[in-house]
């Protein structure tokens, strides 16, 4: 009961304290933590422990399972550079100077040390790209934030994957390494096979409230199966959401889509309200057995650790910078400006959470990691993220219509293809439907999103139909960005719900 009970109090908290985020702009996970530190605090607050291997697969699936299914290869490939540099480099370069702190401050073996690199070196592009949709910034800059929350999350768990069982072996490396290069291809392929075994499963239960829960069991099952094999659990979710991710927009009926990702987007806000509120109490408990000098010394350190973590991202995205601006003279290359920003969009969050959560009990150092964690999770997100709305306003970035533009043109596009169902229909409802395409062509050529308004409904479900194939095709073959498409095809769910009796619009249990 008492999880249950502060689980409970936080939520109130952070749903009183959410309207006042948006009015400051502040990103949710900010007030999330104010909120997690005040629980954390109170003198009645329980002690609650968990599982650390349950902690990993409970909180860091679902994150992987969100950000792969929303990040397709091919925007990979088009910010492979970008995304390295943030994910891969500043990852290690920030894992390697926190776990020289660790060694040099306060005596870790360096397996020990990287563990704690590893967890507080991923920024959390979540909590930033929240925020940063709501502010006028570059479409290019975040494309490449949200391309970097999925691989930063990923080649840092990795790390902390190996420096955990390289720390708790007593071969260390020697036993570690060789497990990696089968891990890795391994994680990839069994989340391949799963995700092309998951698509004909989804196509029995379309329509049911079991398509939802299976997303669920499947991505958790994904994970387990995947340790129980000793191959990379965090590959092979990347690897499975990605799969289903190239096929079932184009299968998926909008209602199911519209209430999948609803309960998703539910699911990872809980999921950061229990994290904060655990790693919280377990920061008061540490707190509490530390005395004096041993006190001081965690809160020293682990001051310094959130100022190594912004500072080398700080200084890798600048020294970035200019070496993109001297060696690639003849490509569009970030401004000194977009720099800034993601410099500064370093907050962490859900992850490294979860990832301090994971660490086994008898993991050396565990109550300073945790602690440490925790600072620097709060601290960033306090520091970072009050200033960063306040930063882009003062940097002034030119309007990037680039969105908006690219969507008025795929639109009369998709119109094209909803006119052409109308061939050879003579009748009063079809005369009517080309006045309404007539108005939302009207609408497009102006730039203004349009506004969704029997015999004329079938006319129309079978215009978004034509509309809705022509931008799956688009989206293969690359005419259109992913964030676009995404943007046409919540348009079109709406649209076709519309225009969708009851009776097919509900949901079924199973």
């Amino acid at each position: 009961m008492a999880l249950f009970e502060s689980m409970i109090l936080l939520s109130l908290l952070a749903v009183v304290l959410l309207r006042l985020s948006r009015r400051l702009a502040l990103p949710y996970p900010t007030i999330l933590a104010g909120a997690g530190t005040a629980v954390a605090a109170l003198p009645w607050a329980p002690h609650i422990s968990m599982d650390p291997k349950l902690a990993l697969v409970l909180f860091i699936a679902p994150v992987l399972m969100d950000a792969g299914f929303d990040m397709p290869p091919r925007t990979l490939r088009r910010f492979w550079l970008p995304t390295i540099s943030l994910a891969v480099v500043a990852v290690i370069f920030t894992t390697a100077a926190v776990a020289w702190l660790g060694v040099a401050w306060a005596g870790m073996p360096v397996a020990v040390a990287v563990a704690m690199g590893a967890i507080v070196a991923p920024p959390d592009a979540g909590a930033a790209t929240a925020m940063l949709s709501r502010l006028n910034l570059p479409r290019r800059t975040v494309q490449v934030l949200t391309a970097e929350s999925l691989l930063n999350d990923a080649s840092a768990l990795l790390i902390f994957g190996v420096a955990v069982r390289t720390a708790m072996s007593a071969d260390g490396l020697s036993h570690t390494v060789p497990l990696l290069f089968l891990a890795v291809p391994g994680g990839l392929l069994l989340g391949w096979i799963f995700g092309r075994l998951f698509i004909h499963l989804a196509r029995e239960t379309r329509g049911t409230l079991s398509a939802t829960l299976s997303q669920f069991a499947a991505v958790f099952g994904v994970w387990l199966v995947a340790e129980y094999l000793h191959v990379s659990a965090i590959l092979c979710v990347v690897a499975f959401a990605m799969t289903i991710a190239h096929v079932m927009p184009g299968e998926t009926p909008p209602r199911d889509r519209v209430h999948a990702y609803s309960v998703w987007a539910a699911v990872v806000f809980i999921s950061n309200v229990m994290a904060f509120l655990l790693v919280g109490l377990q920061s008061r408990n540490i707190i509490a057995r530390l005395q004096g000098p041993q006190l001081a010394h965690a809160l020293w350190f682990a001051g310094a650790v959130l100022g190594v973590c912004i500072v080398v991202r700080f200084a890798w995205v600048m020294i970035y910078n200019v070496l993109l601006r001297r060696f690639r003279k003849n490509q569009p290359n970030p401004t000194p400006q977009q720099g800034l920003v993601v410099a500064w969009c370093g907050m962490r969050g859900l992850v490294t959470l979860a990832t301090a959560l994971g660490l086994p009990d008898s993991f050396p150092q565990r109550d300073l990691i945790v602690l440490t964690a925790f600072a620097v999770t709060v601290g960033t997100l306090v520091f970072q993220g009050t200033t960063l709305a306040w930063l882009v306003r003062y940097l002034d970035f030119d309007r990037d219509a680039t969105l908006r533009n690219d969507a008025s043109k795929a639109r009369l596009v998709l119109l094209d293809a909803a006119e052409a169902t109308l061939d050879g229909e003579t009748d009063e409802a079809a005369r009517r439907i080309r006045e309404h395409y007539a108005d939302a062509r009207h609408e497009a050529e102006a730039g203004r999103d349009p506004v969704t308004g029997t015999r004329m409904s079938e006319l129309k479900r079978k215009g978004l139909q034509a509309k809705r194939m022509r931008l799956l095709e688009m989206r293969h073959k690359g005419e259109i960005e992913d964030d676009l498409f995404h943007l046409l095809e919540n348009e079109l769910d709406w649209s076709e719900l519309a225009v969708t009796s009851p009776d097919d619009r509900e949901i079924v249990e199973g």
